[in-house]
């Protein structure tokens, strides 16, 4: 298991990558949704978390579209016609919403997943 540490001029945030299910762009902020359900709004854009995740020595994040990055391990299903990607797995114990994603973005998704071998991330 690896530690994202994440330090502002206030606080220090310290999250294991695998209680991490997504992180969603919102203006200048972040949202980082964790396995337990809650979210914590962080003051960095998506592309400190996308250039943090790429750092990692298993990394099981993707950058979907413009304003989210996604786990793979807790990813249940990408459904293009109703544009959500549902989560799920064992350690999600939270209440996760089904996330609206635009096609494309969810199409190249679809994509990455039926190319990648082995597909169990557990």
């Amino acid at each position: 298991m690896e530690w994202l540490r994440i330090s502002t001029s206030t606080e220090l945030v310290r999250v294991a990558t695998d209680e991490i299910v997504y992180v969603a762009a919102d203006g200048n902020y972040s949202d980082l949704v964790l396995t337990n359900g809650k979210s914590r709004k962080m003051t960095f854009q998506l592309h400190f978390f996308d250039e943090v995740f790429q750092q990692l020595h298993n990394n099981m994040f993707v950058r979907v579209g413009r304003s989210l990055i996604v786990n793979k391990r807790y990813i249940h299903v990408v459904n293009l016609t109703e544009q959500v990607l549902i989560f799920s797995g064992q350690h999600i114990s939270g209440d996760l919403r089904p996330i609206r994603v635009s096609k494309d973005a969810l199409k190249q998704l679809k994509e990455l997943l039926e190319e990648e071998k082995g597909g169990d991330y557990e």
